[in-house]
């Protein structure tokens, strides 16, 4: 028995050791035994593939000796590395993947040089920001603003403390419900940097994303109008003090008008887009000094309210009876001075005549802020809301009542505008939006889905008691004629919040202009950012140019398309008219967030994986209905405008934008919505009043691969209208491994001639071995539950006389026995490529119906179904039927137009007399020339295996004659040659022998009777039709069924082209076997 000895080989490393190759002790490595082998081969033809690939164990060989042995664990996979790498090269790339796009931070790096400093040298940012200043400090910074320090005092006053707390409850828990939804989505994978809309994008689809985009940019945009309007009102109609003259303090006194808010607020806004432009970074750097002024504001409005407790404060209101004064023009709230004498009498002197309630009321100077511990907050408890030019009076102060004198009252305090509870909302809630700055500094987050969900609802519910906070200390503590006052004429023109602050009211002055400013220079960074994604995205093409900007990306088109929309909203010069609009866009937006939280959550898709877990389906439909609410709440006139304007968007995105599908939640929608209505279908059997012809349309493709008939498919369309099913499909073949290619070849260029043709469908590509058992398998198989076709159409095989190869004759045929068996319709077009196409009008003409049989209708609702359409809508309808000798014909007319007038039908009827007659010398004739023919192809078409077997027998009999002539020449004993017969060669023997005579009797034959009788009707119904429809647009008739006897295959053939001989445009039409049309409602 042999023996083995184990020797352990390792593996050399270079190739410097040949002299143990040679024999020395030391082993030689199998891969470098392997690996010289190989060379040695390859070197024999260093350019034959075929030796490369014999040589190789694996298909791939191409590559490097030394790589390929490497990893040899993983061999099995090696030929999929390239569509599925190791995991442990996944993971290395989703740890190197970051979500940044090009933001302020890369555009200040490309400012300061940092990467060309760098080079090449560009590694991945690490995020590193946390949730306090990542999330929470943004989201204070953006929902604290113009509004608090401007018009809360006015809502209050305005509303009531009970009306505010509403208000500020309702606005609050919506931006709550929202931010829970925005925290689930946010928290379902890594959020790149771009905010709401990319998770509305990727939640919604590009429809619903590109349109509440654009929304949201619109928002972002106007709240920069806003935030300059409120910087300009700060500046002018609360006239700071400027120095002159050293330290001699002089009041500017100027009359604000709508013309000086249009013209500074322009020059502001040139001025701020002149820094985003130049110096982005030093707006971020200023973020932090712009958030610090909101907080010592808000701590200096919280220390005043403590004062007022203890001491309240100084400021004073002059009333008049019961009438608040505008105190800007005099120092003493008494008649003896000389500026408030002026302001109502003609001259300053005693005897001057002064105005009647001047004269019958006394002046009274109260304190604009009591304090806690006053009584003011039992007068402020309830709203007082009034009409237009209302002046603003004290209620529980009596007054003797005058005639008024119009010229007087501008020295009063009165409304400007008429005031209500839904008014207040539209103005107050863009004090709660910027609850987003988290979500869109995703990219700079080190953890996002555990801060933006945490930091965004904190910073919420901090912002929601300042709110609510202020809202009872306002109402406690400041007088209520100095609530309503909305821009402080009774306080010396200053905002009324700053009366209340501690240690000064300029404390509160200059933290809300720096607010301003910092906001509006945000808006002005962020809204253009904004646009640019969505233009990057490619989805609405028209926007493709603000994509583009500098070298470092700055999106400088798009920042001047920005400051040409926030003009618009400076040139209405209202920061309460502006408010509104506001509040409308950034509604749509937050409630598409809610309603794609509710999508992905009801769809339970298996992506939807949330780590935020504190969601439902029934909060984001509870924050999607009060965003509606609060819309139509607000302005019902500015919510139909802004659906309007994301409903236009939506279209304009659907039919001209670019395809995308980034897996949203509308799609999934869709498919759980049509997997509903599929089931329900097959529930119950189609009505008749319900049935539609639901069409699949058989399409020839050529060797090109493109469609032969494209008018088949216009007709499709005419015949729809886009209403139904359509299926369009086509079959190749051969076997789908070597024709898939073909087959995705052919289904693009279905979908290309369908979208030409407008014809909406689905189309479908199949191969198989032969194209009957392809149409059989449509026949069968297309469609799904219930949305199956109910008819079949086609064109019809026009040179099928002229193939050699019968097969077009029988796919037809047997396409015509299965739908009969399916119990599904048939159509036929002959001549299809002479059919009108979609861009042709017939302007006058008749569609003829030839109704012979009936078959459940379905040749009258074909005209009808036509004639909707514009290409045959001014083409008449006629029918036609056939009467026999023993039927009454005038009856025959009269019942058919009283069935068409219950069948709400247009059409004018004709019933055609057919007398029996002698068959004709004629029919006769054509009969015999079918047959012959008929006889003559079956003799001429002998099969492959037939000419095979004839071939072997000859080869046989000269073998055995030639044997024969040997053995004689060699003296053989036997002088027969021994042949032997098997069953196939005796058959083919007499087929033969049949053959001769049939050829002989060919001539002889006389035709069969029952042919000739189809044949006489045949034609005795042509010269009818072509007599009475030669002009036709189009002619509808019923079309025979095949005869069961298969022999009898080609005369059926023969008999409907006899049938419509002289007809240009035929739609022969076969009934599925039910009623498709009802004279019932």
């Amino acid at each position: 028995m042999p023996t083995f000895t184990v020797v352990p080989v390792e593996d050399v490393e270079d190739g410097s050791n040949s002299g143990a190759a040679a024999g020395g002790n030391r082993p030689i490595s199998l891969g470098k035994i392997f690996s010289e082998e190989q060379e040695a081969d390859n070197s024999e033809d260093p350019f034959s593939d075929d030796n490369r690939r014999e040589s190789s164990a694996f298909i791939n060989p191409d590559m490097d000796t030394e790589t390929y042995y490497e990893g040899k664990n993983m061999a099995l996979f090696e030929e999929e590395m390239d569509s599925t790498p190791m995991v442990s090269s996944f993971l290395n790339k989703l740890a190197n993947y970051t979500n940044l796009t090009q933001g302020v931070r890369e555009h200040e790096e490309a400012e300061d040089g940092h990467r060309a400093s760098e080079g090449k040298k560009t590694g991945r940012r690490v995020p590193h920001m946390g949730t306090f200043i990542g999330v929470y400090l943004p989201c204070m910074q953006n929902i604290l603003g113009v509004i608090l320090f401007l018009r809360l005092t006015w809502i209050v006053g305005t509303a009531g403390i009970l009306g505010s707390f509403a208000i500020v409850s309702m606005c609050c828990i919506c931006t709550l419900l929202t931010a829970i939804s925005m925290s689930a989505i946010a928290t379902n994978g890594v959020v790149p940097a771009g905010g709401s809309y990319y998770m509305i994008s990727r939640s919604l689809g590009p429809e619903f994303g590109g349109a509440v985009g654009l929304c949201l940019y619109l928002g972002t945009t106007f709240a920069g109008s806003l935030y300059i309007l409120g910087t300009i009102e700060i500046l002018l109609v609360c006239k700071l003090y400027v120095l002159q003259g050293g330290s001699h303090v002089k009041k500017v006194v100027k009359e604000t008008t709508a013309n000086d808010m249009r013209i500074y607020g322009t020059c502001c806004l040139l001025l701020m887009a002149l820094v985003v432009f130049v110096g982005v970074k030093y707006v971020n750097k200023l973020a932090l000094v712009f958030l610090s002024c909101v907080v010592l504001s808000i701590m200096a409005t919280y220390a005043g309210a403590i004062k007022t407790a203890i001491k309240p404060s100084n400021f004073s209101v002059c009333l008049l009876g019961n009438r608040t004064l505008k105190n800007e023009m005099f120092e003493k709230c008494a008649k003896t001075d000389v500026e408030l004498w002026k302001l109502f009498c003609d001259s300053p002197y005693p005897n001057a005549t002064c105005d009647e309630y001047f004269a019958l009321n006394n002046l009274t100077e109260i304190q604009a802020t009591p304090g806690v511990l006053g009584e003011v907050i039992n007068d402020n408890l309830w709203g007082n809301y009034g009409p237009d030019n209302m002046v603003i009076e004290k209620k529980n102060l009596s007054s003797v009542p005058a005639e008024a004198n119009n010229d007087k009252l501008k020295n009063y305090v009165f409304n400007d505008w008429a005031t209500y509870f839904t008014l207040l909302v539209g103005i107050y809630f863009p004090s709660v939006t910027g609850i987003m700055a988290g979500s869109n500094r995703s990219g700079d987050l080190r953890d996002a889905q555990r801060s933006i969900p945490i930091g965004t609802i904190l910073a919420i519910l901090t912002t929601s008691f300042i709110y609510i906070s202020f809202v009872v200390l306002f109402g406690a503590c400041i007088e209520g004629v100095v609530l309503r006052d909305k821009f402080g004429f009774s306080v010396k023109t200053k905002p009324v919040i700053s009366i209340l602050a501690w240690p000064s009211p300029w404390v509160i002055v200059i933290g809300s202009f720096f607010s301003c400013c910092g906001a509006g220079l945000q808006s002005l960074t962020g809204a253009p950012r904004l646009l640019q994604a969505i233009a990057r995205d490619g989805i609405i093409p028209f926007l493709q140019v603000f994509g583009h900007g500098k070298a470092n990306g700055e999106p400088t088109w798009a920042l001047l398309l920005t400051v040409g929309i926030c003009e618009i909203g400076i040139l209405i010069a209202s920061l309460d008219h502006v408010a509104p609009i506001l509040s409308m866009f950034f509604l749509m937006c937050y409630l598409f967030v809610n309603l794609a939280c509710a999508v992905q959550t009801l769809l339970c898709t298996p992506n939807w994986r949330p780590r935020f877990k504190f969601y439902h389906w029934t909060l984001s439909f509870l924050g999607m209905s009060l965003c509606l609410s609060l819309m139509f709440i607000s302005s019902w006139i500015y919510a139909l405008v802004v659906i309007v304007i994301a409903g236009c968007i939506y279209k304009y995105i659907e039919y001209k934008g670019a395809v995308k599908e980034w897996g949203d939640g509308i799609r999934g929608l869709s498919l759980n919505a049509a997997r509903y209505a599929l089931i329900r279908l097959e529930e119950a059997p189609l009505h008749t009043k319900n049935w539609r012809p639901q069409l699949l349309v058989l399409c020839k493709l050529n060797s090109d691969l493109e469609v032969k008939h494209p008018r088949l498919l216009s007709f499709t369309t005419q015949l729809k209208a886009g209403k139904g099913l359509t299926i369009v499909c086509s079959v190749l073949e051969g076997t789908y491994m070597t024709r898939g290619d073909d087959a995705k070849k052919g289904e693009q260029n279905l979908k290309a001639a369908m979208a030409a043709e407008k014809t909406k469908g689905f189309s479908h590509v199949v191969v198989s071995s032969s194209l009957r058992d392809g149409f059989s398998i449509l026949i069968q198989s297309a469609g799904l539950g219930g949305m199956k076709h109910n008819a079949v159409l086609m064109a019809w095989p026009t040179g099928w006389k002229q193939d050699r190869d019968s097969s077009a004759r029988r796919n037809f045929i047997e396409t015509v026995r299965e739908t009969t068996s399916a119990h599904q319709a048939l159509l036929v077009a002959k001549n299809i490529d002479h059919f009108p196409g979609n861009q042709e009008r017939l302007k006058e003409g008749t569609i003829d119906v030839w109704w012979i049989v009936h078959d459940g209708g379905l040749l009258m609702l074909l005209p009808f179904l036509l004639s909707q359409h514009k290409v045959w809508r001014k083409c008449k309808m006629r029918i036609f039927t056939v009467a026999q000798m023993d039927d009454n014909s005038i009856q025959m007319k009269k019942d058919l137009q009283m069935f068409l007038y219950q069948l709400r039908l247009n059409a004018v009827v004709e019933v055609v007399e057919m007398h029996d007659s002698d068959i004709s010398a004629f029919t006769y004739e054509k009969t015999l020339m079918m047959e012959q023919r008929s006889q003559m192809l079956k003799q001429m078409q002998l099969s492959r295996t037939e000419r095979e077997r004839e071939a072997q027998l000859i080869h046989d009999r000269n073998t055995a004659s030639h044997s024969a002539a040997n053995d004689k020449a060699a003296g053989a004993t036997s002088d027969r040659v021994h042949m032997t017969w098997t069953k196939d060669k005796l058959q083919n023997e007499r087929n033969k022998h049949k053959e001769n005579m049939a050829v002989k009797d060919m001539f002889n034959m006389r035709p069969n009777h029952s042919n000739v009788r189809r044949m006489h009707t045949a034609v005795k119904l042509n010269e009818v039709v072509v007599k009475k429809s030669c002009n036709s647009e189009l002619v509808l008739l019923n079309m025979p069924g095949p005869p069961k006897n298969k022999k009898g295959d080609e005369n059926y053939m023969e008999f409907l082209e006899v049938l419509m001989e002289g007809l240009d445009r035929v739609l022969l039409v076969r009934g599925g076997g039910r009623e498709v049309i009802t004279i019932y409602s």
